[in-house]
Parts: structure tokens; C-alpha cells; sequence
């Protein structure tokens, strides 16, 4: 296999007088959810075009409208000033609109060029032309400098050799848009190097790409042009070299430039309501530090997380603090055994201890509430009832069933102890509200007595006062000696409950600061400031 050499940049075309394709006004709203409103997008030939936004800022609602997912309610897509309604991702193709997502869609066992040609092999008098086929291929990835045997099954090549071949494949149609939707998120810097080459030959070609991203380096690494997008709404369109790394931070989380007065910081109010609850008065002062619950030391994985160092104790509340895409997650998922580490080692009261799967940690006394309720939290078909119980049920394993009595006696406790609003814990799960549903995932894991309990985005779509209730109890477990590591993206709710913060920027460690020494617009700067990182 021969890859390309990579120059550090080269310099941007100017942008045509007319964009090759152009978003206006677009608007999409589903059921009590205004996704879209009035957003706008210019792609011009010869440019990367990186679109930036905080999760739920709209980028997935708005690349699906560009390439016939979604149906807009209102607007316009122009391709070469022409207006376009691409119905389908097919149509959308024919247009000349390529779309190479996050996940590689391509088969493993099929050859590198049946990949590239799937659905549309060249035919020589009614059969297959294998050997246009693969000289065709082999021709495709020539063109951005990829030399590898294309009869070969994709599954022998690297994950970065198969994003390749999906932008072969996507180049294949002719294309003249190529929208790569985090194409970088399993990708290690080696090998985002070669996408990048690749990227940089695409542009020089005359290529217009829309590159979505969430990594701030590799956003000023490769990007001609920056669209911010918030709350489903585009904030404003930067030139690259115009925009600092602040300033683009500021303006995904909707924070001002400078320090400001409070109140012009949306969420204000909610923020004081919040600080004169039990949270704040619980956490006055940091706790007695105590010898360290769980240490890990140079933990990570391959393309999710760079080695990280990170001590959590008895009765504190660890924040991890970042962007989305900073990490955050991936290290919760690494401490709690559901994605095997490939480096580094983790110790539990001092002593070496193997987190290899979930039930390992378990029985290390780890629990854990994923931030994806719906798909790896609540069993919505599943009453209250078995959804309190299920952890406590796979610890103890099948063949060790607990007493019927024994499992409504639990769940009635945790109803009242934790205020879940419910008519019966025989009630399904899913006909509760998100808070409810929420405290029920809670309750889940303080069944199994953990020492520690890991929280990601605990208090997402919910709405204010099950917040409050959720962190005083949090609060109040911290107090009873739980150690607690907290996840979520509203800087100002992790900044207001830690004893300690964690800050991580593009899956590594920037730093690790005591309460009060950092405030919200010193966070952004450390995020924002990539020599700070390790």
C-alpha cells in the first residue's frame, strides 16, 4: 500500500462570484421540535466548508434536507442557481450531492472495487466486467494518490483505507458536492493525515466540501470557510483565518466575546434559581479528600481517547468538562468497561482491578447512566418496576431471581425517595416524562449500592424543576460518601456542582482544576487554547 505525502496547507481559492450550491431559508419542524429556522449555507467550488454546532444545533436535520432525507417545510436549494428538490439520497446523487457518513456503510467481505461499484458494475455483453471494474477503482483512488490492490477484501485495509474507498465510491457518481458527516470520529491522527491529503487534492480539483466536525483542530487544519449553527439556527458564516478559536467556541455555545453582565447570558435566571437550592449549599465547601476510589492511569483507546490520568474519591463530584466530541463520553464508557481500553491501567481502593466489560465494573461498584436514555438507559416497553431492577437482576445473574415481593418493595422505595411521578411502578416506563424517566435510571443503579456512579448528561430534555431535583439528590449522595463522576454539556451546571473539574478538548486532557479556580469564560479559553492540551 502506497499513501500520498501530506503538506501542512495550501492556500484557499477565492470563492466564486456564485456558490455551486446554496441553502436559503430553510425551515423543518417536527412534532413540538422547530429543528430548522431560517438557515442558510453557501458552498463554493475549490473550498472546505466546515459546519460547527453543539449537539442539537441542527447539522444532522440540515445535511438530511440536503441530500433528500427530509423535506424542508420552507426554503430553497439551489444548485448553480437552479432551484433543486432532491426527494431521495439517490436523487440527490444524481444531482451531483455525495454523502460519505460517520459510520463506513460499505461491506467488509466484498473486494475494495465491488465496494466502489455496488449497484452499478460495468457490464460487457449482459455480465460483470471484472477487469473494467478494477481498473476503474484502481483509477478512482490513483486520483487521490491511493495505490492498494483492489481485488483485495476491504476488511484487510485500515478504517481511514476504507473512508477512502467510500469517497471513491461517492466520487464515482460524479459529484461535484462531497458532504463527509464526521468523517474523522474512529480516525487516529495518522490517519486523519491521509484524509486530509486526500481532502486537500479534492479542493485543488475544483471539489466543493462540506465537512461536518466537531474537533477544533482539525477544523483550523483543513477548513476554508466556518458555519456555525445554534439551537437550529445558523449563527453566521467565518472565514477560517478570520475567526479565532474563542471566538468560534463563544459562539457554539452562545457565550459573549468578553465578560459580560449575567443576565445577557441566556440561562441566567435558571442558573441563580439552581444556586440557592440544597446543590449549593451541600457543596459550600470540598470535601475531606480521602484516599482515591478509583485512579486510572494512561487510559484509552484507539482513535476515541488519547491516555488519560484521572482520580475520583469518596464523596466527591468530578466534572468532565468539553465539547461535544472532547472525549467525555468515550472515558466514561472506558472506566465502566463498555468499550474495551487499549491502553493504561485502572486501580479500585489501591489495588490493580480489570474493567473488561460492564459486569465488571458492576461488581467493582461502578454504576453507570448513559446519556443516551432511550437506546442504552430505559427498557420503555418494561414497567418502573423491572427497569429499577435490571442491573440489580444482572449482577446477581439468571438463575439467582429476586422475590416478586422483594422487587416491588424496592421500587416503592426509590418512587418515593427520588419523587418519580408515576401511577403504579407496574406502569411502562415509557409513558412517564423524560425527568421521571430519568429518576427511574437512577434509582436502577442506587439499587446496586454503588461506590461510585457515573452520570452522562444526566439532566438533558428535562425540564427545570426535575434538573433541581436530580442534582440535589446527586448532591446529597456526594455527601453521603459516593463519588460521583458528572457529565454535561451546560458548562455553567458542571462549573456550579465539582469539586474538582476535568477539561477535555478533542479526546485529550487540557487540564484539571479545583472549584473556583476556573469560570465559565476561562473554560471556553482553556478549550479553545490547543497548546494548553497535553
Amino acid at each position: 500500500m502506497s499513501i500520498p505525502a501530506h503538506a501542512a496547507g495550501s492556500t484557499p481559492r477565492a470563492p466564486q462570484a456564485a456558490p455551486v450550491l446554496e441553502l436559503r431559508g430553510i425551515c423543518k419542524q417536527f412534532p413540538g421540535v422547530k429543528a430548522l429556522s431560517d438557515v442558510g449555507l453557501r458552498l463554493f467550488p475549490g473550498e472546505v466548508h466546515t459546519l460547527m454546532g453543539q449537539n442539537g444545533a441542527g447539522k444532522s436535520t440540515l445535511i438530511k434536507v440536503l441530500t433528500g432525507v427530509y423535506t424542508p417545510d420552507r426554503g430553497q436549494i439551489l444548485l448553480d442557481g437552479a432551484v433543486i428538490r432532491p426527494a431521495s439520497t439517490l436523487e440527490a446523487q444524481r444531482l451531483g450531492i455525495s454523502t460519505v457518513y460517520q459510520e463506513v456503510n460499505l461491506c467488509p467481505n466484498l473486494s475494495v472495487a465491488e465496494n466502489i461499484f455496488i449497484g452499478r458494475y460495468p457490464r460487457r455483453f449482459g455480465r460483470i466486467d471484472w477487469q473494467a471494474m478494477r481498473s476503474q477503482a484502481a483509477a478512482l483512488l490513483e486520483r487521490m494518490g491511493i495505490r492498494i490492490d483492489v481485488a483485495a477484501p476491504l476488511a484487510r485495509y485500515p478504517l481511514a483505507i476504507q473512508q477512502m474507498v467510500a469517497i471513491s465510491r461517492a466520487l464515482n457518481v460524479r459529484a461535484r458536492v462531497l458532504i463527509l458527516d464526521e468523517p474523522t470520529s474512529s480516525l487516529d491522527e495518522s490517519e486523519v493525515a491521509l484524509l486530509f491529503g486526500v481532502l486537500r487534492q479534492l479542493r485543488a480539483d475544483g471539489m466543493a466540501i462540506l465537512f461536518v466536525t466537531h474537533f477544533l483542530e482539525q477544523t483550523y487544519a483543513i477548513s476554508d470557510r466556518i458555519t456555525v449553527m445554534r439551537n437550529g439556527e445558523r449563527e453566521g458564516e467565518y472565514a477560517c483565518a478570520e475567526l479565532s478559536r474563542l471566538a468560534l467556541v463563544n459562539k457554539m455555545v452562545g457565550a459573549p466575546d468578553h465578560h459580560g453582565a449575567d443576565e445577557a447570558r441566556p440561562g441566567a435566571e435558571l442558573d441563580a434559581a439552581l444556586d440557592v437550592g440544597l446543590l449549593a449549599r451541600a457543596h459550600a465547601h470540598a470535601p475531606a479528600r480521602q484516599p482515591a476510589f478509583l485512579l486510572a492511569r494512561g487510559l484509552g483507546r484507539k482513535g476515541a481517547l488519547a491516555p488519560l490520568d484521572l482520580d475520583i474519591h469518596p464523596g466527591e463530584l468530578l466534572g468532565l468538562c468539553g465539547l461535544l466530541g472532547s472525549g467525555r463520553t468515550e472515558a466514561a464508557r472506558l472506566l465502566f468497561g463498555a468499550d474495551k481500553a487499549d491502553s493504561g491501567a485502572i486501580a479500585i481502593d489501591g489495588k490493580p482491578r480489570a474493567i473488561a466489560s460492564p459486569r465488571d465494573a458492576i461488581a467493582a461498584g461502578i454504576g453507570f447512566c448513559s446519556e443516551d436514555r432511550k437506546h442504552e438507559g430505559a427498557v420503555l416497553e418494561l414497567s418502573v418496576r423491572e427497569n429499577i431492577i435490571l442491573a440489580l437482576q444482572a449482577r446477581g445473574g439468571l438463575l439467582r431471581a429476586i422475590p416478586m415481593r422483594h422487587q416491588q418493595a424496592l421500587a416503592e422505595e426509590y418512587v418515593r425517595a427520588l419523587g418519580i411521578k408515576t401511577a403504579s411502578v407496574e406502569t411502562p416506563i415509557g409513558s412517564l416524562s423524560g425527568g421521571n424517566q430519568q429518576k427511574v435510571l437512577l434509582a436502577r443503579w442506587l439499587a446496586t449500592a454503588p461506590r461510585m456512579l457515573i452520570l452522562d448528561e444526566p439532566t438533558r430534555g428535562i425540564d427545570v424543576r426535575a434538573k433541581q431535583e436530580i442534582m440535589d439528590y446527586v448532591a446529597a449522595l456526594c455527601r453521603k460518601g459516593m463519588a460521583i463522576l458528572f457529565i454535561s454539556s451546560e458548562l455553567s451546571e458542571v462549573l456550579r456542582c465539582s469539586d474538582r473539574m476535568l477539561v477535555l478538548r478533542d479526546r485529550k486532557a487540557c487540564g484539571e482544576f479545583a472549584r473556583g479556580e476556573l469560570d465559565e469564560h476561562s473554560v471556553l479559553q482553556v478549550i479553545a487554547a490547543g497548546e494548553s492540551c497535553a
